[in-house]
């Protein structure tokens, strides 16, 4: 931004209906100047529309799925090629949207980005997530279905198998992105998922990186893991399981020393933190400052694992936004994964700042 641009910008601050003439007399600039200007302006995102109306500064912009969850579970040892006695529940998912609850809950200014179909799935979504995070970003795509993820689970709560109907993201362009941009440009940080097409991926990381937008990106799954371009330069965290590491890094994770091979390997990529998840093994962080550690997580009673690493993602970003270092800021992430592994819930619904206060402590010190 140059001086003439943060001069307007100051003056549509102080008042956001100011007049192109005003802004000229203001200004010593003719009115196809002042204009020009408040077109840059408009392009990089520090004034909206019409009126210079000002964006509402989000803390985190998270982009990527919203979807609806549906869980089976059996009642006993699952069998498969049989029937099986089961039980099963819905909720709203998406690997975006459930970080933007987790971090709504916990007191954060959040907003989501997202598609959602023009159904009652879609409605329904969009209406329950308003409760915790900004949806207007969001954009209602008429013709397409609402994303569905349906997870069985075996009676221990473990995940056995999970389908995904996500084509509606397959719709998002490039393009999309740029007119949506005012909102990367208003956030304190980005958080993003791969459910998007590996272009749309592409240009977000790219314009973060020259705007100088704090960026984490979290995998979906090792297939969606693979869209993500091999220069990753200007990402703040990347989080991800073994499989989907594996997937990054083009190797075979079979030891220890492997999660840290993958982790260096990604951290060549341009990512500044690397955090690989192990299940109930826990997690390994490493860093391109050097730091790098083992984190065992306690033995707890297991409820459901789905959204557990959602929620890791959420915990993490919560204690990044608020200055902590990255080994506690990978404890806190835990400790929020240990709330939701102790639910039915994919966001559990007690989850605020206290409740992970308490976890941490109980846990961790």
């Amino acid at each position: 931004m140059n001086e003439k641009e943060a001069l307007i910008l100051k003056l549509v601050k102080e008042d956001p209906f100011i007049s192109l003439i005003d802004l000229a007399a203001k200004t010593d600039l003719s009115r196809s100047a002042v204009a020009g200007y408040i077109s840059s302006l408009t392009k990089q995102g520090k004034i909206l529309g019409r009126a210079y109306i000002l964006p509402e500064k989000r803390q985190v912009l998270c982009v990527g799925g919203a979807n609806v969850d549906r869980k089976i579970w059996s009642r006993g040892v699952l069998e498969l090629g049989t029937s099986n006695p089961a039980e099963s529940s819905k909720s709203c998912g998406g690997v975006a949207r459930n970080i933007g609850e987790n971090l709504g809950r916990l007191g954060n200014d959040v907003s989501v980005l997202t598609a959602v179909g023009d159904d009652h799935e879609g409605h329904w979504l969009m209406q329950y997530t308003k409760a915790f995070a900004d949806v207007s970003p969001s954009e209602t795509l008429k013709g397409h279905a609402t994303g569905t993820y349906t997870a069985v689970l075996n009676h221990d709560g473990e995940m056995t198998v999970a389908l995904a109907e996500m084509s509606i993201y397959d719709s998002i362009t490039p393009e999309f992105i740029d007119r949506k941009w005012s909102y990367f440009a208003s956030a304190d940080f980005i958080m993003l998922d791969t459910n998007f097409p590996g272009e749309v991926l592409e240009r977000i990381i790219d314009r973060c990186r020259k705007e100088n937008i704090q960026l984490g990106i979290t995998p979906v799954s090792s297939p969606k893991a693979k869209k993500l371009p091999q220069d990753l330069s200007g990402v703040t965290w990347l989080i991800a399981n073994k499989e989907e590491a594996e997937a990054l890094a083009g190797i075979d994770i079979r030891n220890e020393g492997d999660f840290f091979k993958a982790a260096e390997i990604i951290i060549h990529m341009g990512v500044e933190k690397v955090v690989i998840s192990r299940g109930d093994k826990g997690l390994i962080y490493f860093t391109a400052k050097g730091e790098a550690g083992v984190l065992i997580p306690p033995a707890i009673s297991i409820i459901d694992v789905t959204g557990a690493g959602d929620s890791l993602v959420a915990g993490i970003i919560y204690a990044h936004l608020n200055g902590i270092q990255t080994e506690d800021a990978c404890k806190i992430g835990m400790a929020c994964s240990i709330l939701t592994l102790q639910s039915i819930e994919t966001v559990n619904p007690v989850l605020n700042n206290e409740q992970l206060l308490d976890t941490y402590k109980q846990n961790f010190k």
